[in-house]
C-alpha cells in the first residue's frame, strides 16, 4: 500500500541511488571483516539527515516482518528505495510537527503503550519483559510508538481541514442501499436451539416444549442465559451462542422480526421452526435510537485573578446570588459581571446541553440543581459560578445520529485519498538531496 502511495518519487530515486545505498550500508554494516563500523549520511532532508544506520535497522525490522508473515521481499535495490522514501517521508512529517509544537506527553505515550499490551492480553510490565525475552528494547519501541503518534497527528492536522462534508453529501449517501445499511441499528443476540429429531413423537415435542419453556422462564426471572442452558443436562443438548453484533440485515431472518421487539436484557418467548425450538436474549442493542436528557441553563462566572483572590471571587458570587434572590434581573447581572466571554451577552444563557458537555463540577451542580432554582456557588477550572436550570427535556437525537454515523463514514473515505495526495506534496515541496 505504501508502494503505491510513494512509487512516483521512489522511481525518481533510481537504480544508481540504491547501488551507492546499497554500499553505504554494506560498509557502515561492517561487511568489510573487522574494519570498524563507520556510520555516514545517506540523505539530507531539509534541516534534517538520514543515517545509514537508521535505513540499515528499518531494513532489519522490514526484513524480518515479511520473513515472518511468509511474504516473499521484493529485490533488495527495490526495497531499500522504498525504506528510503518512507524514512524521507517521515522525517519531512516529524519537522513539520516540531514547527508546529506537536508533543506527546509521557501520559499519553503510557496510555497507548498500554493499550497495545491489552491488544496482547498483557499488562505493561509483562508486555516489556517480552520484548526485552525477544532481544527488543522496551525503550525503542517506546519512542517508536511515540514518533508514530506525532506523524499521525500532522496527517491529522493538516487533512482534515481540507475535508469538508456537506449535507448535501449526507442526504445522497444516506438515499443509497448502502447508507441505509450503514445507519441500520446493531443486535448483539444470543441464542440456543434444542433440535427436534426428524421421528419425534407428539408426546416428545410436548415434552421438550415444557422443558424449553421452563428454561426461558427461569432467564425471563433473572437467572443467567449460560448458566441455565449450560445445566441443562445430557437429556437435552442445545446448540447455538453468542451471534456477536450484527446489522438487521445480518441478523439470520428467523431472528430479524423478533430482534426488533426486544429491549436489552430481554429474552423472547420460546418459539419454533423447522429446526427445533429457539431460546434467543437480546443481550445489546445499539443505534436503534438515541434520546438524551437536555437541559436548559444561563450562569454568571468570576475568575480569580491577580487583582482578585480566589475567595473574594467566591464572595462576589454569593454575593450576585443573593441580589437575584432579591429580585434583581439574573441575565442583567450576567452582562454585566460575568467573565464568561461567549454567553455574558446573552445574558449568560448556555441553551441546551447535553450530558457530558460541561466540566464535571459544573455538570455535577446542574443535576442537583432544580428547575428554575439558583445553584450555590461552585468552584470549577474556570473560576467561580452560579447558574439557573431553566427547564429540562428528552431529546431524540436518533436522526442527528445517524447523520453523524454517515459524516464520519464519508469522512474516513476522503481521508485516505486526501493523505495520500497531502504526502505526495510535501514530498515534492521538501529539499532532499539523497547521497
Amino acid at each position: 500500500m505504501y508502494r503505491d502511495k510513494t512509487k512516483d518519487s521512489i522511481r525518481s530515486v533510481g537504480h544508481a541511488v540504491a547501488l551507492g545505498v546499497s554500499i553505504a550500508l554494506a560498509w557502515a554494516s561492517g561487511a568489510h571483516g573487522a574494519t570498524e563500523m563507520i556510520d555516514q549520511v545517506v540523505a539530507i532532508v531539509d534541516d534534517d539527515v538520514i543515517m545509514a544506520s537508521e535505513l540499515r535497522e528499518r531494513l532489519a525490522v522490514v526484513a524480518e516482518n515479511l520473513e515472518t508473515r511468509g511474504v516473499e521481499a521484493p529485490p533488495e535495490d527495490e526495497l531499500i528505495r522504498e525504506i528510503l522514501d518512507r524514512l524521507i517521508l517521515e522525517s519531512i512529517q516529524m519537522q513539520m510537527g516540531d514547527r508546529f509544537g506537536v508533543r506527546i506527553s509521557d501520559a499519553q505515550l503510557d496510555a497507548a503503550m498500554g493499550r497495545i499490551a491489552r491488544q496482547n492480553r498483557m499488562t505493561p510490565e509483562q508486555f516489556a519483559v517480552l520484548l526485552e525475552q525477544e532481544g527488543r528494547s522496551y525503550g525503542e519501541i517506546r519512542e517508536n510508538i511515540r514518533r508514530e503518534m506525532v506523524i499521525q497527528r500532522v496527517q491529522q492536522g493538516n487533512v482534515n481541514q481540507l475535508i469538508q462534508i456537506t449535507d448535501q453529501e449526507i442526504d445522497n449517501y444516506l438515499s443509497t442501499e448502502e447508507g441505509q445499511k450503514l445507519v441500520q441499528p446493531e443486535y448483539r443476540l444470543v441464542h440456543a436451539l434444542l433440535p427436534i429429531p426428524s421421528g419425534a413423537s407428539q408426546r416428545e415435542i410436548e415434552a421438550s416444549q415444557a422443558y424449553c419453556e421452563t428454561l426461558v422462564a427461569r432467564i425471563q426471572g433473572g437467572e443467567d442465559f449460560d448458566t441455565v442452558i449450560s445445566a441443562s443436562g445430557e437429556e437435552y443438548t442445545f446448540n447455538g451462542g453468542d451471534l456477536g453484533w450484527r446489522k438487521l440485515d445480518d441478523v439470520p431472518s428467523i431472528f430479524q422480526e423478533v430482534a426488533q421487539t426486544l429491549k436489552t436484557g430481554d429474552t423472547a418467548d420460546l418459539f419454533q421452526s423447522p429446526s427445533g425450538w429457539h431460546i434467543v436474549k437480546m443481550m445489546d442493542r445499539r443505534g436503534a435510537e438515541l434520546t438524551i436528557s437536555q437541559t436548559k441553563v444561563r450562569h454568571i462566572l468570576i475568575k480569580p485573578s491577580e487583582i482578585l483572590t480566589d475567595d473574594q471571587a467566591r464572595q462576589q458570587i454569593a454575593d450576585l446570588k443573593t441580589r437575584i434572590e432579591g429580585g434583581e434581573d439574573f441575565a442583567a447581572l450576567a452582562r454585566e459581571y460575568s467573565e464568561d466571554i461567549g454567553s455574558a451577552s446573552e445574558g449568560g444563557e448556555l441553551g441546551w446541553t447535553n450530558p457530558g458537555q460541561m466540566v464535571p463540577e459544573f455538570e455535577n451542580m446542574m443535576a442537583s440543581t432544580e428547575t428554575g432554582s439558583i445553584s450555590q456557588p461552585v468552584r470549577s477550572e474556570f473560576g467561580w459560578h452560579i447558574l439557573e436550570v431553566l427547564d429540562r427535556r428528552d431529546k431524540d437525537m436518533t436522526s442527528e445520529m445517524r447523520r453523524a454515523q454517515i459524516e464520519e463514514h464519508l469522512h474516513s473515505r476522503k481521508y485516505q485519498e486526501e493523505l495520500d495526495v497531502w504526502l505526495r506534496k510535501i514530498r515534492d515541496e521538501a529539499f532532499v538531496d539523497i547521497k
